[in-house]
C-alpha cells in the first residue's frame, strides 16, 4: 500500500496522531476499493493556497481546500492536497466544532473528491457532506479529542 505524508507550506502545524490519521484515511480507500499510491498533504496558509487557486485553477477566492487527482489509472489514489489551516481554523468557529473535526472532515473530502464524489449541486454536496459524517464517525475514538 501507498504512503500518505504531511507537509508544511509557510505555516507550523503539527498533525495530532498522524499515524492514526494516516492508518483511518487508509482505511477510507480500501473500504471504497481503491488503491492507495500515495497522497501528500500541503498544510498552508489562506494566502498560500488562494495563490494556487488563481494560478491553477483560475479561481480568485479563498477555499479550505485543493485537490489536485494524479492518479493514472481508475481505482488508484495518488494525489496532492492542499489545505489551508487558517480557513479550517476559521470554519471550525464559524460552525461551532473543534478544529480537529473540521480539519478531519477536510482531509476526508479531498479524499472522497478521489474516490469520484462530486459537491456541485445541492444534492451532490448533500451526499458528500453525509459521506463525510459516515466516515468521520468510522473513526476511533482517539482521533476525536
Amino acid at each position: 500500500m501507498g504512503e500518505i505524508t504531511f507537509f508544511t507550506e509557510d505555516i507550523s502545524f503539527d498533525v495530532q496522531h498522524e499515524e492514526q490519521v494516516k492508518e483511518w484515511i487508509q482505511s477510507v480507500i480500501k473500504k471504497f476499493n481503491f488503491e492507495l499510491i500515495g497522497v501528500n498533504y500541503i498544510l498552508c496558509s489562506d494566502e498560500y493556497l488562494h495563490k494556487i487557486n488563481v494560478e491553477y485553477l483560475d479561481h480568485d477566492t479563498y477555499t479550505d481546500i485543493i485537490t489536485f487527482d494524479n492518479s493514472e489509472y481508475e481505482n488508484e489514489i495518488e494525489s496532492d492536497i492542499f489545505v489551508s489551516i487558517d480557513r479550517i481554523k476559521e470554519n471550525a468557529s464559524t460552525i461551532g466544532t473543534s478544529e480537529t473535526d473540521e480539519f478531519h472532515r477536510v482531509l476526508i473530502h479531498g479524499i472522497l473528491h478521489l474516490l469520484g464524489f462530486k459537491d456541485k449541486s445541492d444534492e451532490e454536496a448533500k451526499k458528500m457532506r453525509a459521506l463525510e459524517d459516515e466516515q468521520l464517525a468510522s473513526r476511533s475514538s482517539g482521533l476525536t479529542q
